[in-house]
């Protein structure tokens, strides 16, 4: 395996404002700079369709390592948010890096996926015809090609990373089951391992409880808030009880701009976020 070269990354870089200097430090190529802590900016972000302003001049930032819940009424800008990070839709004005110094309003979809960033839609989408192990052996990041898929021999390391993904979405007694027997909550939970074996640093979820039982929907929390710290995430949710099980700090939009930011008990106490989206 050849050792990546180190780069010297300047530590105001990705900083809007002016004057900010230092001396860098290292990074490895693929590696993300956080230190400033901060993995996701969105900066002054405006997109517009048709005389109609889906996002409008919004700024946010998520810490490293946070799980973030966002909330809002229908049009306050949630999905266009997720698809401006992800690079479908290019914003018309503002900045969106990924750490520091990456730039997502300059890349396409894929490679910001090959970034480190990780969108689930809200249905699940899974090999059906295939086994839940074969769906995760078939994401493990490397140099495979999708052509080839499953007669490329699985290597130790990659099963005992398979066996992980399993314990940690908790399917390990559903390994052999083919994904499209499985139950709605558990296809939700595989297509997020599906994911995790890509080895994001950033998920974004996009109301990943929809359609699902209560118990189900406590076990993808469960899983979440496990997730916390080992990846980034950001939830679009409207399941106010979903939110309260994981949230640690929510951010409300509205007519795409953050109308409030707290944790969950501050904003519902927010007399604008009661009067556009909670009701009385």
């Amino acid at each position: 395996m050849s050792t990546a070269i180190p780069r010297l990354a300047a530590s105001g870089a990705g900083s809007s404002g002016g004057g900010e200097s230092g001396y860098g430090h290292l990074l490895r190529e693929g590696e993300i700079d956080v230190s400033h802590r901060v993995i996701l900016y969105l900066e002054d972000v405006s997109v517009s369709f048709d005389g109609f302003r889906a996002l409008d001049a919004l700024s946010l930032a998520i810490d490293d390592g946070e799980l973030r819940c966002v909330i809002g009424p229908n049009g306050a800008g949630k999905t266009t948010m997720m698809d401006v990070i992800t690079g479908k839709t290019r914003p018309d004005a503002g900045r969106v890096s990924f750490g520091q110094s990456i730039d997502l309003t300059r890349m396409r979809e894929s490679a910001i996926a090959q970034a480190g960033i990780g969108r689930k839609f809200q249905k699940p989408t899974v090999f059906e015809q295939h086994t839940v192990w074969e769906n995760l052996e078939l994401a493990l990041k490397g140099e495979r090609r999708w052509w080839r898929g499953l007669a490329w021999r699985t290597t130790l390391d990659e099963a005992r990373r398979i066996d992980e993904l399993l314990a940690t979405i908790r399917l390990e007694d559903e390994a052999r089951r083919p994904a499209g027997l499985l139950a709605h909550g558990q296809k939700q939970r595989l297509e997020i391992g599906i994911l995790l074996a890509q080895e994001p640093r950033l998920l974004l979820l996009d109301e990943p409880v929809a359609g699902m039982t209560d118990e189900e929907s406590e076990r993808l929390a469960d899983l979440l808030v496990a997730l916390e710290g080992r990846q980034s995430i950001v939830v679009v949710e409207h399941d106010m009880a979903f939110v309260r099980r994981i949230a640690r700090r929510v951010t409300v939009l509205h007519e795409g701009r953050v109308l409030a930011e707290g944790t969950l008990d501050e904003v519902k106490a927010d007399d604008a976020v009661v009067e556009v989206y909670l009701g009385r």
